[in-house]
């Protein structure tokens, strides 16, 4: 774990682990437009948090087949997790910089926004696109820290929990570039 002060803002934390077992007030989830679970960190979250969080996804509205379109968020009760709260937000299936990187920056900042509005004081994500969405790791890495880093006024501690050693090491490495 390395975690990185900073003057009025929030520390940001980087761990190993499975975001499922992390006890802040929210947890983030990469999840698909329906949000009604899915593969990798969606799935884990899903199954983890018990049938109830599939029940309060239905409840929020679809507006075009999408309860959360690409680089917006919602917020749901934790129910069976540790965190209070699930937010859902959906990162960007990569393209390219040019169009990838401004959904996936939407994504991390209406997560901030909507914890912010919530009054919660820590929230972890995961390493949002990085999976089937393919986002490539370390400019991932770099656009999450980056936005969370210009974003964070308001909230004590961001953590990244990211599940890999090889993640872990992509995202220390671009911390330490950031943070110094």
């Amino acid at each position: 774990m390395v975690r990185y002060e900073q003057a009025n803002r929030a520390a940001i934390t980087l761990t190993k682990g499975d975001i499922t077992r992390v006890d802040t007030d929210a947890i983030v989830n990469a999840a698909n437009a329906v949000m009604l679970g899915g593969g990798g960190v969606d799935g884990a979250i899903h199954r983890a948090a018990g049938p109830e969080l599939v029940a309060a996804c239905r409840e929020v509205p679809a507006v075009e087949g999408k309860r959360c379109p690409p680089g917006e968020a919602q917020i749901t009760p934790g129910f069976n997790l540790p965190a209070r709260w699930v937010i859902h937000t959906v990162g960007p299936i990569y393209q390219d910089e040019e169009t990838s990187e401004p959904v996936l920056t939407s994504a991390y900042r209406a997560s901030l926004d909507l914890a912010r509005e919530r009054g919660l004081r820590t929230v972890a994500f995961p390493a949002i696109s990085c999976g089937v969405f393919g986002y490539p790791h370390e400019d991932a890495a770099y656009v999450a820290l980056t936005t969370c880093k210009e974003h964070g006024h308001d909230l004590e501690e961001i953590r990244f929990v990211l599940f890999s050693a090889a993640m872990y090491n992509v995202w220390a490495e671009v911390a330490d570039d950031l943070f110094g």
